[in-house]
């Protein structure tokens, strides 16, 4: 096992805010963002002024940085736009620790904000051609995806109705979220019958298309308890990329998770049974099950079983996605941001009706492009540093 890292710790969180979740018609994207970032600064008692670190991305910006910086009227001595999906705040909170560690800056800001929901419904498609796959016309993402279970499903024994218990934990996390933007009962029943969009995923098996925008802020550990907000300390993150399209992709059971998570663990010194509560990417019901494998909460091919009898709904023996999630709560695209506030939120003490009693460990796991970008962070309250 590696040695527990030097950044273990070194940063917290003291600072979030979600933005016009789960819709805010007549918004821009950058607005949506500016209301998540002044809600973040107000969460922490500082000023804009005092932010000299800028780390952001966008489906609608092609120099996401630069557009953010401006529209805020900020001004970073350090600043980082790299996009891997809907992965990248999760990487950005690395990046983060990093940077803050290294004196890069002194108070890192990551934000996000889209309208996808109210805007045009459609993200600009971020994807090159994939040139041997375009001949068989998929739908784009869902087809990639739907390729993952169906492959799960003949390699394990899989079914749809194993897929349908993790839409249906969804939806009773968010029917305790005043947030979330799908909150009617939902049962395995619905899900099952629902209108297929790409076999074996029906439309209940997808995420929402919703607007939404949100914004951290950090600073090194040994200022973190100055500010108002109990701190959430980043424990342990790592990344991994295996592939981009899906028809390059080793093994459509295994993601690159299988990595990542492994390597966060070493790093903060944790595993799996340390963890309170789980924010994992799920775009689609199939994400959820690989990712549970692929971090190492259950067996690879014992997901299906895993997730049965509400084991990760309210009341289970393992807390995924509490807010909703994005097949749920919110998905305005890249929904990494949303696991990262989750967790700070259930940290804290703050989530209401969905808190997990005495969480003192989350574990956030962002995904991008399909099943391309994976990145695994922990974080803790101060009992754990």
């Amino acid at each position: 096992m590696s040695a527990i890292s030097p950044l273990r710790g070194c940063a917290a969180i003291v600072g979030a805010s979600l933005g016009g979740v789960p819709m805010a018609p007549g918004r821009s994207a950058l607005e949506i963002l500016g209301e998540a970032v002044h809600g973040a600064l107000a969460d922490a008692g500082l000023k804009l002024s005092d932010v000299d670190g800028l780390f952001t991305g966008s489906s609608y910006h092609f120099l996401a940085g630069l557009s953010v910086a401006e529209y805020l009227g900020a001004k970073p001595k350090f600043c980082e736009a790299t996009m891997v999906g809907g992965s990248s705040y999760v990487s950005h909170l690395l990046t983060a620790a990093m940077a803050l560690h290294t004196g890069q800056c002194e108070v890192a800001l990551i934000c996000y904000g889209s309208n996808q929901g109210s805007g045009f419904g459609k993200l600009k498609s971020m994807a090159e051609t994939p040139l041997y796959e375009a001949p068989y016309a998929p739908r784009y993402p869902i087809s990639s995806y739907a390729l993952a279970a169906a492959r799960h499903m003949h390699q394990y024994g899989t079914t749809r109705e194993d897929l349908a218990h993790i839409a249906v934990a969804a939806r009773r996390w968010a029917q305790l979220n005043p947030l979330a933007h799908a909150r009617d009962p939902l049962s395995i029943e619905q899900v099952l019958a629902a209108r297929m969009v790409s076999d074996p995923l029906s439309v209940l098996d997808c995420c929402l298309v919703t607007d939404g925008g949100g914004a951290l802020v950090l600073v090194k550990s040994e200022r973190a308890r100055d500010f108002p907000k109990p701190p959430v300390y980043v424990l342990g993150a790592a990344a991994a990329t295996w592939h981009r399209q899906i028809a390059s992709m080793p093994d459509l059971t295994v993601t690159a998770a299988a990595e990542s998570g492994p390597r966060a663990f070493a790093l903060a010194g944790l595993s799996p049974k340390d963890v309170d509560v789980l924010e994992l990417y799920d775009a689609f019901t199939i994400n959820t099950l690989l990712f549970l494998e692929d971090l190492g909460f259950c067996a690879e091919g014992e997901g299906g079983a895993f997730v049965r009898d509400g084991r990760i709904a309210p009341g289970g023996v393992l807390p995924v996605n509490t807010n909703g999630g994005g097949l749920s709560c919110c998905h305005p695209g890249m929904y990494g941001m949303f696991l990262l506030i989750e967790a700070v939120q259930q940290l804290r003490g703050e989530a209401g009706a969905r808190q997990v009693r005495g969480a003192e460990v989350a574990l956030c796991h962002g995904n991008g492009g399909v099943l391309s970008s994976q990145v695994t962070a922990l974080l803790g309250t101060a009992a754990t540093v």
